[in-house]
């Protein structure tokens, strides 16, 4: 059945697509009934508006801080900020240039927090390490799935994380599998493999899949030879 997916979807939106007469989700393929789609897309839609609300109110905040603001003042708007950037990466439509905004507004902030900082080289490592994995989160984030895992009302069930994973693009893939430990993905791959296995022997086509798996098992064990599952 066709279902009238929109272009840009948010999170719900967006792995209700996932979902949608699956053979990774479920066995035999669920279709999306349009109602739970319609509700999703609402849903979003109310999520965009809130944020974008929120979002000049926090943009306004930031050109009124003053001067002399305190550091609790402004480390709990650079919160603030970097939280909004996570939110507007999960959002339906496109939201570049208000996560462009955010990053320069942080930029800023941690300009007057080094010039606080002073001439102390252990501060100044620590607000090195800090920039630096905040590149790394934001990169991540320019990623759909991860965007959606991470969340804090994810529409990614504990167990649907395998099949997600299974049904990525190869870019979401290895940027998802940045948030895991070894023995997480070690269990994403256990789970995968027995629910290709399931697949294929009701014959259904798994080549797409299989080639996540293995580029899962290679980020697991880089430098050992990756078998072919049969």
């Amino acid at each position: 059945m066709e279902l009238p997916f929109t272009h840009q979807p948010g999170r719900r939106e967006r792995h209700l697509r996932r979902r949608h007469e699956n053979p990774l989700f479920a066995w035999p393929p669920e279709e999306v009934a349009p109602e739970a789609l319609l509700e999703a897309q609402r849903l979003d839609h109310e999520e965009m508006e809130t944020f974008r609300v929120s979002f000049r109110a926090l943009v306004q905040r930031a050109v009124e801080l003053p001067p002399d603001a305190g550091s609790d003042t402004v480390l709990g708007l650079k919160e603030e900020l970097e939280r909004h950037y996570e939110l507007a990466c999960g959002l339906p439509e496109d939201h570049r240039w208000e996560r462009e905004s955010i990053a320069k507004l942080i930029g800023i902030i941690m300009k007057v927090v080094r010039r606080s900082a002073g001439p102390d080289p252990l501060a100044r490592q620590e607000l090195d390490d800090e920039e630096a994995a905040r590149a790394i989160h934001f990169r991540l984030l320019e990623q759909p799935l991860v965007a959606d895992i991470l969340h804090p009302e994810t529409p990614i069930a504990p167990e649907e994380l395998a099949p997600s994973l299974l049904d990525a693009t190869p870019a979401e893939v290895e940027a998802a599998l940045e948030l895991f430990a070894p023995e997480q993905i070690a269990a994403l791959i256990a789970q995968g493999a027995e629910r290709l296995a399931r697949l294929r022997s009701a014959g259904v086509d798994t080549a797409r899949a299989q080639e996540r798996l293995v580029q899962m098992q290679a980020r697991l064990l880089p430098s050992v030879p990756t078998p072919t599952i049969n």
